[in-house]
Parts: C-alpha cells; sequence; structure tokens
C-alpha cells in the first residue's frame, strides 16, 4: 500500500496547516470507516472534550498498527490495549520542554513573590491609598526538589541554578552525571526543601502520589509547584493543605478535572492557577504539531515512528516510600 492511499482516523481536531500537510500524503477520516480501513490515529492531548482511545474503539479498528499522540501525555490513550495488539503508540517529548522550564520558573516565582496579588492590588486602585505589603518569599538561598529529571527536569534545573537555589530531585533512578542531590524517596525530598517541583508524567504509575503525607512533610513553610498533571496530586489533601495552612503556598497550571477545576481554589488567597497553558506558545506547539507528521511519514515510510512510547520498568516506579 502506498503512502498516499493509507487512510488516517483523526481523533481530535488538528490545525488547518497541520490537515493540508496531511492530505497530500494520506486519506485524513474523522469518522470510523464502516470497512474498517484506517491502520493510523491521529490523537490529540490530554485535555478534556479530546476522545478517549480505549479497547472498545481499537477493537473497531482492527487494522490500526500505529496512533500518532500530540503531547508528552497520554492519559486518554489505553496505552496497554494499544500494546496488547501491537499497535505503536507515540508522543511529542522533549520539543516543550524548554518553553515549559521557562513557565515552571514563572509560576514559582509569582506564587512566592505574590505577582498576581500584587498586580489585582494595582488594578483596584488600592496603591494610591497604602503601600503594598512585604510580599511574600524570596527565591534566594531556597532548597527546591524536582520530583522527575527527565527533558523538563534538567531544563528547569539548568535556570533555577542562576538563582542561588540549592538543587535536589527526585527521579525513578538516580543520574550520576548531574551536579544535583538525587533524594531515593518522595518523602525525602519533600521533607528537605522549601519548594517542591512536580515535573513527573501523568498515568496510573503516579496517580495521587502527592497525598495528605506528602504534604505534610512538605510543611508549613513549603510550596509546592505542579507542572505535571493534574492526577499527581490528591486535590482534597491540597485544597485541605492550602485552606488550613499546612502548606504555604502552591503554584498549579494543572488541574485534575480540568477544565472544570474545583471551585474551592477561586478562594484561596495562597495559590496561582493557571488554564494549563506551560507548553502553550506558538513556537512550542507548532514544534510539537510537526514531530506528529514526522512521526506519521516516519511510521508510512517503514522506518517507524521517530519517538515510540516504550514500557517503563516496573522497577523504575517513583518511589514515595519514607526514606
Amino acid at each position: 500500500m502506498t503512502q498516499g492511499n493509507i487512510r488516517v482516523f483523526v481523533a481530535d481536531n488538528i490545525p488547518g496547516w497541520v490537515e493540508e500537510r496531511l492530505c497530500s500524503q494520506f486519506v485524513l477520516t474523522t469518522h470510523l470507516s464502516p470497512d474498517h480501513e484506517s491502520r493510523a490515529i491521529i490523537s490529540g492531548s490530554d485535555s478534556a472534550g479530546n476522545r478517549i482511545i480505549n479497547a472498545d474503539l481499537l477493537d473497531q479498528m482492527p487494522a490500526v498498527k500505529v496512533i500518532v499522540g500530540f503531547g508528552t501525555g497520554y492519559d486518554r490513550i489505553d496505552i496497554k490495549a494499544a500494546w496488547k495488539r501491537g499497535i505503536t503508540v507515540t508522543n511529542t517529548p522533549n520539543v516543550h520542554a524548554e518553553d515549559v522550564a521557562d513557565f515552571a520558573v514563572g509560576l514559582l516565582i509569582a506564587a512566592l513573590r505574590q505577582i498576581p496579588a500584587a498586580d489585582a492590588f494595582v488594578r483596584q486602585g488600592l496603591w494610591s491609598s497604602r503601600s503594598y505589603p512585604l510580599s511574600g518569599e524570596s527565591l534566594q538561598g531556597k532548597k527546591v526538589g524536582i520530583v522527575g529529571m527527565g527533558a523538563i527536569g534538567k531544563a528547569l534545573a539548568r535556570r533555577l541554578a542562576a538563582f542561588n537555589v540549592e538543587i535536589s530531585y527526585h527521579a525513578r533512578n538516580p543520574q550520576p552525571e548531574l551536579p544535583f542531590l538525587y533524594q531515593s524517596s518522595l518523602h525525602a525530598i519533600a521533607r528537605e526543601v522549601d519548594v517542591l517541583v512536580l515535573a513527573i508524567p501523568g498515568g496510573p504509575s503516579t496517580d495521587k502520589l502527592v497525598d495528605a503525607s506528602i504534604l505534610h512533610a512538605v510543611g508549613e513553610h513549603g510550596y509546592v509547584i505542579n507542572i505535571s498533571r493534574g492526577s499527581v496530586v490528591c486535590e482534597d489533601a491540597l485544597l485541605a493543605a492550602l485552606s488550613s495552612g499546612s502548606i504555604k503556598g502552591a503554584g498549579l497550571d494543572v488541574f485534575a478535572h480540568e477544565p472544570a477545576i474545583n471551585p474551592a481554589f477561586f478562594t484561596l488567597e495562597n495559590v496561582v492557577l493557571q488554564p494549563h497553558v506551560a507548553s502553550a506558545t506558538t513556537r512550542t506547539r507548532e514544534a510539537m504539531w510537526q514531530l506528529v507528521i514526522d512521526n506519521l511519514i516516519s511510521w508510512a515510510n517503514g522506518s517507524g515512528p521517530i519517538t515510540p512510547i516504550q514500557p517503563a520498568p516496573v522497577a523504575q516506579e517513583f518511589n514515595s516510600n519514607a526514606g
């Protein structure tokens, strides 16, 4: 079968320029083919409203050989069901790491220095009648722990090194080439740092990894910054910790049920809320979609996709045990 005859099921909306480029090389469809001819699926991001690629859908499309995903996360793809059927799944890692790391630094500083609150103070006309109080915390000299030391974690660590902070990290395995302290458990790093930054994948292995016990370890002077997935944090425990003051603050770009986030967050003054935009620059999103195109073309040419997702060994799960 020639590349031009390969039918591709487009599960979610794609940009016009992506559709235009692919239409010249593939037969795109947004409907389940009654004759089950689709051999590839393009899956959008983990955003609410996008199609869930599960076993039932795959059973309706027995000719599918590859699922080409947009984004690093793949929470909406039943990856085990795909692998069981011999289907390769791809994502778009690394290309967004620099922008996400930039955003993480900004979110961290916004939370510590209360930048959104100070902005509101000026916009409400309060500055003319009184001075804004001493704001928040200095980042200087803080201990920052990064949970997850992939491309985003490394890019973040490089940036934080310029801020005169002490950096440590927790990951599936130590990386001896890095000049940062490795902590073997999540509890251990949470106890030792002032700011805990979450930069790990979502999925079953990290679901509610940051629970009440981890937040208790972060403590009343500590902050949590989440740029990973909302599922990584137990939101009920986080809301309780923010409300009671058992942690000092948080900066959140992701939520468990976004975009319908828990309205209890809106009443809290010690949390900075963002609408999952850490990678949302034109440059990065175009690069991510280009990798979707390149993965599909590389697979169709017989070279295999460029960024297939590989199963992680069970022994490499994140360790939340006390240490």
